[in-house]
């Protein structure tokens, strides 16, 4: 599998990375062995870059991934995780996190925002020990939309500091709206920036941000490539999410008039979702959830499989006739 280079770091994640929200318990219980099965087949399949978050399930997604490649050589493996949501004991657990954070685990825990120096120090820590590494290569700011200004004037600068004193790779922000992280682009010391649904084969809003990180040298990572799940089925049905809530009838009826165009080419609609982020030189690799290892396997083989121009031409006819 293809790896490139974020920004002007020494930094390279693979082609198709592996998004740890799902290990983490999102929605739905998998079991540890489960868990380690999907992150197993995705090293076989070539996936070499990791990610993954203190949010992600209370620190079970870090907790797991960290056990899963403890015998792999740290060289050859990228991981991220992600600062601004602290984990401190709840101090009135219900017995579930679902319904407040989304993860079916036990709410023994809970998120505190906090973009300050030390609390980028903390949870830095913390991801470490949780991970059970002396480093990881990449660190985001993970979705500073109500807290942008403590970002950009304390979470990042800490950041860019610790990577200047070569104690983290990379440095980078993570959101799902496009606004915010061009004020990023616009006004830190990026490497990259993580952009979730905004960069897909249905929804290409990110265009003026890949546009900015172009002309700035910073890396793309485009996450969320189906979209919560409209674009992770053949043809997709009528309950199909879209951004992790129900899709509207014009995204349906347009994500299925995407899917009649790559049945006519003789292939399927996560695949040309999985490969769409990748034709911009700027996006340096894909990232997706995964809960088993038949879907992980799936993906690094549309991620390892471009498809022809005149599929692409006529995708980008039909993602350009409807509504974003």
């Amino acid at each position: 599998m293809t790896a490139r280079r974020l920004g002007r770091t020494s930094v390279r994640v693979s082609s198709l990375g592996f998004g740890g929200a799902p290990i983490g318990n999102l929605y739905a219980p998998i079991d540890d062995d489960r868990a380690r099965a999907t992150v197993e087949a995705a090293w076989d399949a070539g996936v070499r870059y990791y990610d993954t978050a203190p949010h992600y399930g209370l620190g079970l997604s870090e907790r797991r991934l960290g056990a899963a490649l403890a015998h792999r050589p740290r060289a050859d493996f990228t991981v991220s995780t992600k600062v601004g949501r602290l984990l401190e004991p709840h101090p009135a657990p219900t017995g579930s996190d679902l319904a407040a954070g989304g993860f079916a685990v036990p709410d023994t825990l809970i998120r505190r925002p906090d973009y300050s120096r030390d609390g980028v120090l903390r949870s830095l820590q913390g991801s470490l020990t949780r991970l059970g590494l002396d480093r990881v290569d990449i660190v985001y700011v993970h979705d500073p939309d109500d807290h942008l200004d403590a970002a950009l004037d304390q979470a990042l600068p800490a950041l860019t500091d610790l990577r200047d004193q070569g104690v983290i790779g990379a440095v980078g922000v993570g959101m799902n709206t496009v606004a915010p992280l061009l004020r990023v682009v616009a006004e830190a010391d990026v490497d990259t920036v993580m952009v979730a649904g905004r960069w897909t084969l249905i929804d290409r809003t990110a265009r003026p941000l890949l546009e900015e990180c172009a002309k700035r040298g910073v890396s793309v990572v485009a996450a969320a490539p189906f979209n919560s799940g409209l674009l992770s089925r053949p043809r997709p049905p009528d309950d199909a999410s879209f951004d992790y809530g129900p899709a509207s009838d014009a995204l349906l009826r347009r994500a299925r008039r995407l899917a009649d165009v790559c049945a006519r080419h003789g292939t399927v609609l996560p695949h040309a979702a999985v490969r769409f982020p990748l034709r911009d030189p700027t996006v340096a690799g894909v990232v997706a959830g995964f809960r088993s290892a038949h879907e992980v396997m799936s993906a690094a083989r549309w991620a390892g499989s471009d498809l022809t121009d005149a599929t692409w031409s006529d995708l980008d006819a039909a993602a350009e006739d409807g509504p974003r």
